[in-house]
């Protein structure tokens, strides 16, 4: 194991690693109080864009984390500030929910159902036949076409349910069109996003995440310490035939206590 007691910025992904649902997850507001304890920096990061930081601020509190909305970054803000840092404020065909359409807003974008200068798709839990054959229309004039992020599925209590990768290869059968870019874990460029949000030098940066395809694949793209938990969705079994092996592999969050209460 390498000395995680060096890692000065832990980037914590949520579902899986921090909670499941409802459920706190062993050790995990232990590790948030000692982290801040111990003066490091921790970001909540996630690829879900269905809901604004607010709102997963709001559900990390009830769970027992005290935290701020300024501690969370996800895919749809990362999109956003991509957009703004590469083509201004824009005019944005957004196939997504009203939360995602708030944030983009608030970063002062426009949302329009008519002459867009680009399509942004996410993990759009209002979708609407109607919203999702206008998008269709503006990808065949050939509108510039962002996804948030590329995730297949998203966990439920129902078992996994389509997610922003699903509806790329929805509107790819339609349309022959693939995002121009996508913008979430694993492509670096969050990673870049967030350095510029936060001001943070990922030379002492850690991935603590429960996926192998997005988390360790964020950390390795990005060049930072890759921390897998087991308490989600990858298992030991899935291990045996991984092409690039994490840093670290725990069972849980908690396991990391012992490495966090002392600084080197």
């Amino acid at each position: 194991m390498i000395d995680i007691r060096s890692v000065e910025c832990f980037l914590v992904d949520m579902d899986g690693t921090l909670y499941i649902d409802d459920h706190l997850l062993p050790g995990a507001r232990e590790f948030v109080e000692i982290v801040r304890k111990s003066g490091r920096r921790l970001i909540f990061l996630t690829n879900n864009s269905s809901k604004s930081p607010q709102i997963y601020a709001s559900k990390l509190c009830s769970l027992g984390i005290e935290t701020s909305s300024e501690d969370i970054f996800t895919s749809g803000e990362a999109t956003a500030d991509y957009i703004k840092e590469r083509m201004g404020h824009s005019r944005i065909y957004l196939i997504g929910t009203k939360a995602l359409a708030d944030l983009l807003t608030h970063r002062g974008h426009i949302i329009v159902n008519e002459d867009p200068d680009v399509v942004v798709l996410g993990y759009d839990t209002e979708l609407t036949y109607e919203k999702l054959a206008k998008g269709c229309f503006f990808l065949r004039e050939g509108i510039n076409y962002i996804a948030t992020h590329g995730d297949i599925n998203c966990p439920s209590l129902m078992g996994p349910v389509p997610d922003a990768g699903s509806l790329i290869s929805l509107i790819n059968c339609s349309t022959n069109r693939l995002p121009d870019v996508v913008i979430g874990k694993p492509n670096p460029l969050m990673m870049e996003m967030l350095k510029k949000r936060f001001r943070i030098n990922k030379s002492r940066i850690a991935m603590i995440g429960d996926r192998l395809y997005t988390d360790m694949e964020f950390a390795h793209n990005s060049g930072i310490t890759s921390i897998l938990v087991l308490s989600g969705e990858t298992t030991r079994r899935d291990l045996q035939s991984v092409h690039r092996f994490p840093d670290v592999v725990i069972d849980g969050i908690g396991d990391l206590i012992p490495y966090v209460k002392s600084k080197v």
